[in-house]
């Protein structure tokens, strides 16, 4: 990678965190950030969605069923694991969910914020952070440990970009978005896996809002 490649893609990693994604622009911020970092690969980099992990010839069913299974053992260590021991260390932390407050005993709202999640979570955001940025990351700092160096760098960025939940929720999105990138990892990069894990697990949390239970 070039000095002029770095500093380009130094610039769109910060944009992709910079750019404003809460509230009530889920369906505009995914489009203007995904139109940036195509226009970085196609004129920039020369390269395409295979260069980010991600393919459709790639698709497995088992990265389904282990989407399932990883997001309830997640969902189920978060809750009674991590909950009780991060209460304890910050009693007077809450995780912010009042941008899904509308969904709360809404069937409509609730079943359009589960496709936002699939759209939105489970594809934008796993392409953008732990195909992109991650492989932009070992791109700038290449080596022996350009895979451990990116991977850490991803963890962090993912969980800061989270900010608007509070101090817990973006402890809760590090800790999730480690593991989503562990089984890509784990599973010969296939950005498959991460997406729905990250799926599942954001329906497994929005299931709960909508009950009442979160």
């Amino acid at each position: 990678m070039s000095t002029l490649q770095k500093f380009a893609s130094v610039f769109v990693i910060a944009f992709c965190f910079l750019f404003p994604h809460h509230g009530g622009g889920m369906m505009v911020y995914p489009l203007i950030v995904s139109a940036v970092v195509f226009l970085y690969l196609k004129f920039v980099t020369k390269e395409n969605l295979s260069d980010l992990l991600f393919s459709f010839k790639r698709f497995e069913i088992a990265s389904v069923v282990i989407g399932v299974a990883g997001a309830v053992i997640l969902s189920a260590f978060l809750r009674f694991a991590w909950d009780p021991l991060i209460n304890i260390i910050l009693p007077r932390e809450k995780v912010n969910l009042s941008d899904f407050a509308h969904i709360k005993g809404n069937l409509s709202n609730y079943i359009f914020i589960l496709l936002l999640a699939f759209i939105v979570g489970g594809f934008y955001e796993e392409i953008i952070f732990h195909g992109f940025i991650f492989t932009r990351l070992e791109k700038i700092f290449p080596g022996k440990h350009s895979t451990a160096i990116a991977f850490a760098l991803t963890t962090i960025i993912f969980g800061a970009y989270h900010y608007q939940l509070g101090i817990k929720g973006v402890l809760v999105a590090t800790i999730a978005g480690a593991v989503y990138h562990l089984l890509i990892l784990k599973f010969n990069r296939n950005l498959w896996y991460g997406t729905f894990i990250h799926t599942f697990f954001d329906f497994i949390g929005l299931t709960l809002i909508y009950l009442g239970y979160m």
